[in-house]
């Protein structure tokens, strides 16, 4: 099971990068002039292969040795049942970052660079939260 739990940790690693990364790119690409169409372009191309290429199969594969994790050792407990909220909690942050990325890919963007910045903030919340309840098991 250290292999399973060592391949968790790997690619929720991976994921976290693309959730870190993703809405830094929705910074910049939101402050862009509106005349630089090549930019907007390379932008575009940078967040689908963020987005398809690094993190969606990162935190596809992060969920599947979790659960993995879960039958193997048959945890239980609250603090199990708060790390999932908060695991369904990122799935939907994930998701809205591809709602996100598919407005800058038909030029439907409507939020500004401001906006993006807090948006960064919140799997930092999320990935502290996770972290303590998985080593501390609090509760």
């Amino acid at each position: 099971m250290l292999w399973v739990k060592s391949l968790h940790i790997i690619f929720l690693i991976t994921w976290f990068a693309g959730l870190f990364y993703l809405p830094r790119l929705f910074v910049y690409h939101s402050m862009m002039a509106a005349t630089d169409r090549e930019g907007h372009e390379r932008f575009k191309v940078m967040e689908r292969k963020l987005f398809f290429g690094i993190m969606t199969p990162g935190g596809i594969l992060t969920i599947v040795f979790g659960l993995w994790l879960w039958l193997g050792y048959h945890w239980n407990g609250r603090w199990l049942y708060a790390k999932l909220v908060l695991v369904a909690a990122l799935i939907v942050y994930h998701v809205y970052c591809g709602k996100l990325m598919l407005d800058f890919k038909h030029d439907r963007n409507r939020h500004n660079h401001v906006y993006y910045r807090w948006f960064n903030e919140f799997p930092t919340v999320i990935l502290i939260a996770v972290v303590i309840l998985a080593v501390v098991k609090p509760f």
